[in-house]
């Protein structure tokens, strides 16, 4: 009975000590990488915890490496957080640029805008909780970010682009300011997110559903397209 109970044990040593030979490599060789690897990281501590809950030793056990070393590559917690915030913003905006709106006709490319939206922000809850703290400290850091206020620029002029079009073929009613219609389209998304579990369970309504999710996506499409229709 010991026998075979040691002989199933020894193959499972072997996997835990190269597993932890390979979390343990060192990192520094491609510091680009180093660095994403820690946004990546910190970007769910910062979205659990916010600024002042996050614990940079947290991330940093999690890298498996030291804050000295953090700090080395970021200055500072704040420097990090300023960071995570600049890359999730690049990312969402990173992918709008791939969506190739300007190929289809204008309702068929607020549509997918739309829908984008939801889909991205329901599959990213980390990008709505530090929107959210980001928030709570009244756009601070956001606000010293010259990178994120440069990529909301295409974004504003993307929406602006395809309402244009809309109007000018007579599809979209003119005097809507594009920055409202980006507010349409982006708050009933985060909304969904941010106000799940409250909603939810006043509601009774199940935001893990995929049908009453798709079902949720489909009717802000519409009312999107409704908010700007001729």
């Amino acid at each position: 009975m010991n026998e075979t109970v040691h002989a199933v044990r020894r193959p499972r040593a072997a996997p835990r000590k190269k597993a932890a030979a390979t979390a343990a490599a060192p990192r520094t060789n491609d510091p680009d990488r180093t660095m994403a690897d820690i946004i990546e990281v910190a970007t769910h501590e910062f979205s659990e915890k916010g600024l002042a809950g996050a614990r940079i030793d947290v991330i940093a056990d999690a890298m498996r490496t030291s804050k000295r070393m953090i700090y080395y590559y970021f200055g500072s917690k704040e420097g990090l957080y300023l960071a995570v915030l600049e890359a999730a913003y690049s990312r969402i905006r990173s992918i709008e640029a791939t969506l190739h709106l300007a190929d289809l006709g204008p309702e068929d490319a607020l549509r997918r805008l739309v829908a984008f939206t939801f889909d991205y922000q329901a599959a990213n809850p980390d990008f709505i909780r530090l929107v959210m703290n980001e928030n709570i400290h009244r756009g601070e850091f956001l606000a010293q970010s010259k990178t994120i206020q440069r990529l909301n620029v295409p974004a504003i002029e993307a929406v602006r682009e395809i309402y244009e079009r809309g109007v000018e073929e007579g599809i979209f009613r003119p005097g809507v300011d594009p920055v409202a219609l980006h507010m349409a389209i982006a708050a009933p998304c985060f909304f969904n997110v941010a106000n799940r579990h409250t909603f939810g369970l006043i509601f009774k309504q199940d935001f893990d559903d995929p049908v009453a999710a798709a079902a949720r996506r489909d009717s802000i499409v519409e009312m999107v397209v409704r908010f700007v229709r001729a």
